[in-house]
């Protein structure tokens, strides 16, 4: 919840100019507003196939008398083609439940559009030794309902609470660690074509600085940007990574 109207217009037209300047991999960055900013984003990356727009959330309803939400068909109206699914924020402070994340991800897939879910441990469940069991069980009931069509359109993002806005940042070894046991618990549900085919990306305090040791491990496959993408330059060093 950063930026007004004109401020993220003037910031995503500084990463775009930036991204068509620096960027000659085949990655791809995908920038999630607020919702006020959709239409305006969606219109400025407009011819731009290395840039895609998503919002930060969806309601689980399609429509309805839902005071404030937003639908899916909604952002999908406006260009968007990803949505953020379960962040941290959303499951802490709005007390978004793995049964209620399913149903959104229903709903998000039903208009075609991608959910980037997001799973990961608070500090006291790793460091009473559950976050394993944590990393499972959201995905066994957030997202483990689907088949292995509507899975292959997700993106996974694993965000360790206790790395987010602290500027604590998992080592790569750890991020690896859970990086790994994620995959492996989709081909242990679907087969592993569709593990190996899953992106897979780290959210915890990325910059510029930590991101080429973090992307080097074989399992972390992008990064879900925080702090660093409200600086034009930091997120499109991080996209650079991967030239």
């Amino acid at each position: 919840m950063n930026l007004d109207y004109n401020e993220g217009m003037t910031l995503f037209s500084e990463v775009a100019d930036l991204v068509k300047s620096d960027i000659t991999g085949a990655q791809e960055a995908v920038v999630c507003s607020p919702f006020i900013h959709l239409h305006g984003l969606a219109q400025l990356a407009t011819g731009n196939s290395k840039i895609s727009i998503g919002a930060q959330n969806a309601h689980q309803k399609e429509s309805g008398a839902y005071t404030g939400e937003i639908s899916a068909k909604m952002i999908k109206s406006v260009g968007a083609s990803y949505v953020i699914l379960g962040h941290s924020e959303r499951r802490q402070y709005f007390g978004e439940s793995n049964e209620l994340l399913a149903k959104k991800t229903d709903t998000v897939l039903a208009n075609d559009l991608k959910p980037i879910f997001c799973i990961g441990e608070t500090l006291q469940e790793r460091e009473t030794n559950v976050h394993f069991d944590v990393i499972k069980s959201q995905l066994a009931e957030g997202v483990f309902h689907l088949d292995e069509a509507q899975f292959s359109k997700l993106v996974i993002a694993y965000e360790p609470v206790w790395a987010i806005g602290t500027g604590v940042t998992a080592t790569s070894d750890q991020a690896q660690e859970i990086h790994a046991f994620i995959r492996k618990e989709i081909a242990a549900k679907y087969n592993q074509t569709i593990a190996d085919n899953t992106t897979i990306l780290y959210g915890g305090s990325c910059n510029p600085k930590n991101a080429p040791e973090l992307f080097a491990q074989a399992d972390i496959d992008g990064g879900l940007i925080g702090g660093a993408s409200l600086k034009s330059r930091d997120f499109v060093d991080i996209l650079k990574v991967f030239n």
